[in-house]
């Protein structure tokens, strides 16, 4: 059973002192220990992971470098220090990376016991689900949704009535309904248009496409 420790401080003393941890309480003659971070070389990177793969090492102590792109499927024990601090969307990317294979999996998340309202809706989250869709609502409902036609990409969105996370329906009828206006009348030339036509004329220029990653 190999094991994941993810440190979320990334400079390199915060790792060296989780591992010197993990070296206590796994005896090196007894135990094999690799070690991932943001600084290496990406072949001393491989060469870490490679051994992990290979269960020539049986813990993996890494920061978030091993978020996206780690295939190993031996492994089944995620532990996450300082989970707390980590997003939702993040702290689902890195469970991902546990219960590939067929052995049984865990994700242990570590925090202080001081925690923000925020902080405790995401360590429950996790906890109470797997779906990512569910994952993605509460991160939406936390986070919110940023502004649409903007670079903003979190916070409260200009929206004056509508909730993207209440009134996903809803909206849905009306991005239908602006649609069939637009084709029917590209010009907003026609009378029944003209509040519309009005209304948009008077927010400016437009959408600013080119700043929208």
């Amino acid at each position: 059973m190999d094991t994941f420790t993810i440190e979320r401080k990334l400079d390199l003393k915060n790792l060296m002192d989780g591992i010197d941890v993990m070296a206590h309480e796994f005896p090196l003659s007894d135990y094999r220990i690799s070690i991932v971070h943001g600084k290496m070389k990406p072949v001393d990177k491989q060469f870490e992971m490679n051994h992990f793969i290979k269960c020539e090492t049986q813990i993996m102590v890494a920061t978030t470098v091993i978020e996206v792109g780690v295939n190993i499927p031996n492994a089944s024990v995620m532990i996450i220090e300082n989970a707390e601090r980590f997003g939702l969307s993040q702290l689902h990317q890195l469970r991902g990376r546990v219960g590939r294979g067929a052995e049984q999996s865990f994700c242990i998340l570590m925090s202080s016991h001081k925690l923000s309202h925020d902080g405790k809706i995401r360590l429950d989250t996790m906890v109470r689900t797997n779906n990512g869709f569910e994952i993605a609502e509460t991160d939406l409902q936390l986070r919110g949704p940023g502004n649409i036609d903007g670079t903003q990409q979190s916070g409260i969105t200009d929206l004056k009535v509508a909730n993207l996370v209440t009134d996903q329906e809803l909206l849905i009828q009306v991005r239908k309904c602006v649609e069939g206006i637009f084709e029917k009348d590209p010009q907003l030339a026609l009378p029944e248009n003209q509040i519309l036509h009005h209304s948009l004329k008077s927010k400016g220029q437009g959408l600013s496409w080119d700043k929208i990653s």
